[in-house]
């Protein structure tokens, strides 16, 4: 593996670590900048095709839907409609008549690229106000204070990821024989399997320690969840390039390619994440 794959990958995790851990508003800037550079590589791969998006409007809009995640959670959800409206608005003025290609690229840049990552501020939201320790909302672990549980959720969740991630390509490169998808010929379901297992067994010995409710059966239930979304993620994200003729989505990152090429497993994972602690975990205890 290139010397320059291991650093940026190091150097990756460890900010993302950080950002995790301090939370607040300090997340939320760490997200608004993946989210800004996500969706211009995004707009990037509408553009090979000769498609026009609302680039600039969906850029602005998605910002502030992170924003009011953040401030005040509850709203999120309506900024969406809100934020859609507005990017129809931009594109019904523009002095070339928009096409149905130009408007489905904009709300899907939204969709994809703005509303389902938000949901991770809001997952790292919960509980900070209360254990909020440092200014604009931050949190560091300090002596017995208990972590919020916004955190734990949100580091079990990565670990998910990275587990069915780490799994499924070091499995699959050794002992990977049957091809998954025409979409991306690397990945074999042997690699999809054992990265869905490795993300199971994560969040089995994850829900044990924490004390979750049945927590054999949530942890193989979030376990699941969060494999399957990852490699979907990753499948859609494959699909997007080779639509537009591109290996990566950018060379960004030295050795791992673009944004949405890291990022793509985090995308549809954030809601499932998010609303099997808010939802079901309450429901169960």
């Amino acid at each position: 593996m290139p010397w320059a794959r291991l650093i940026s990958g190091a150097v990756a995790l460890f900010l993302a670590l950080g950002l995790v851990v301090l939370g607040g508003w300090y997340f939320t800037l760490g997200v608004g900048i993946l989210v800004f550079l996500g969706q211009l590589e995004y707009f990037d791969l509408a553009r090979v095709k000769g498609i026009a998006p609302a680039a600039k409007t969906t850029l602005v809009v998605s910002q502030g839907l992170l924003v009011v995640a953040n401030g005040w959670p509850p709203l999120a959800d309506m900024i969406l409609p809100v934020a859609g409206t507005l990017i129809c608005f931009y594109l019904l003025f523009q002095p070339k008549l928009a096409t149905i290609a130009d408007i489905a690229a904009s709300i899907l840049g939204l969709f994809y690229g703005g509303y389902l990552p938000s949901f991770w501020v809001r997952l790292r939201g919960l509980g900070q106000d209360v254990a909020a320790n440092l200014p604009l909302e931050g949190f560091w672990p300090a002596g017995d204070q208990p972590w919020p549980v916004g955190l734990t959720s949100t580091l079990v969740a990565f670990g998910c990821i990275w587990a069915s991630d780490i799994g499924s390509y070091a499995f699959g490169k050794t002992f990977g024989r049957t091809r998954l998808s025409q979409i991306s010929p690397r990945k074999t379901v042997e690699g999809a399997v054992f990265g869905i297992l490795a993300s199971v067994t994560v969040a089995v010995t994850a829900a044990g320690r924490l004390g979750w409710p049945h927590w054999w059966a949530t942890g193989l239930g979030l376990g699941l969840m969060i494999g399957i979304a990852s490699l979907l993620g990753d499948l859609t994200e494959s699909m997007m390039k080779r639509d537009a003729g591109v290996k990566d989505s950018s060379q960004l990152i030295p050795g791992h390619g673009g944004i949405l090429d890291r990022a793509d497993s985090y995308v549809f994972t954030a809601p499932l994440a998010y609303y099997f602690v808010t939802l079901l975990l309450p429901l169960l205890a």
